[in-house]
């Protein structure tokens, strides 16, 4: 695909997702997922006015805290206020072809056809960090595309999980009540993240006094007198607290000048990576590998200083 060809076919296509087309938004995210020639003047041409007006909210936390079901919760309560949602899943993906398993659409199918919400699920093909290797280019389609917010919802896989705080304005970390002897473990990385926490299952045994617990070690007397991160109380399943979270999450807005400077510095130091690493694959990898082994004296140091 020649230079002007590029540029024809994403100038096209960035004007259909902008008037709401959700095929063309579909196919924009493909592109930018999978590199199609083109992407990245597609990435170039987007609005800088609504790359910094819509607020990203990301959701993380430990596997089994119910993040799915909050988020389905939240998103009720957003589209009752006449908000449009761009919800980005991202799945667990097999081993084998990384795939995504697509678990979150499942537990959100009331809003697969909803003219007002958005949901895509990405496999996040390995990543450590609970996320996907173009979760950022991805999100700024979304903002592109017309959302007022856009919620994230990270695989799940513990402490690494910390990078969610490199994409999102306000990041929400879901626990359980049962969580409560973990804490001081937790504070060296999930707990320092939240701008929010939720406490969800809110009906099992302890959770008023976890959220007490909670609350006293993150009071300002605990943390240098830096302010505190609110906590909420929610009963996912029943719809217990959500609407006082979400009240909060409305409010959500892009950083203020030094939060957003911090922000988007670690959202370049992202996309440089990433940048640098196109060249890498696994399946190269793996080839080049195995052919290496044929020789009896493969030494994994020696391979990558020679890759």
């Amino acid at each position: 695909m020649s230079q002007d060809t590029e540029h024809m076919e994403s100038t096209r296509l960035l004007q259909d997702l902008q008037s709401g087309n959700r095929r063309m938004l579909a196919r924009g995210i493909s592109w930018v997922e999978n590199q199609v020639p083109g992407y990245r003047e597609l990435l170039r041409a987007l609005p800088a006015d609504r790359l910094t007006a819509v607020p990203v909210i990301g959701f993380t936390g430990p596997p089994g805290a119910g993040k799915s079901t909050l988020v389905d919760r939240i998103i009720g309560e957003m589209v009752s206020k006449g908000h449009k949602i761009a919800v980005l899943c991202v799945d667990p993906s097999s081993p084998f072809h990384y795939g995504a398993l697509l678990g979150d659409r499942v537990r959100m199918s009331n809003w697969f056809n909803h003219p007002s919400v958005y949901i895509r699920s990405l496999a996040s093909r390995g990543s450590l960090g609970g996320l996907h290797a173009r979760i950022i280019e991805i999100t700024d389609l979304l903002k592109a595309a017309g959302f007022d917010y856009i919620l994230v919802e990270t695989v799940g896989v513990g402490q690494s999980e910390v990078e969610i705080a490199g994409l999102a304005d306000t990041t929400v970390v879901v626990l359980v009540p049962e969580a409560g002897d973990e804490i001081q473990t937790m504070k060296a990385g999930l707990m320092e993240i939240a701008d929010v926490f939720v406490v969800n299952k809110g009906d099992r045994p302890g959770a008023d006094l976890f959220v007490r617990n909670l609350r006293r070690i993150l009071s300002p007397d605990h943390n240098n007198g830096e302010r505190a991160a609110e906590v909420f109380l929610t009963t996912a399943t029943s719809g217990g607290g959500i609407d006082s979270l979400a009240a909060t999450l409305l409010l959500s807005r892009s950083r203020d000048h030094k939060r957003k400077s911090w922000l988007l510095a670690e959202r370049a130091y992202q996309l440089i990576v990433s940048r640098r690493m196109e060249q890498v694959s696994r399946a190269g990898l793996r080839q080049k590998i195995s052919e290496a082994l044929a020789a009896h004296d493969f030494n994994l140091y020696r391979f990558i200083e020679n890759y």
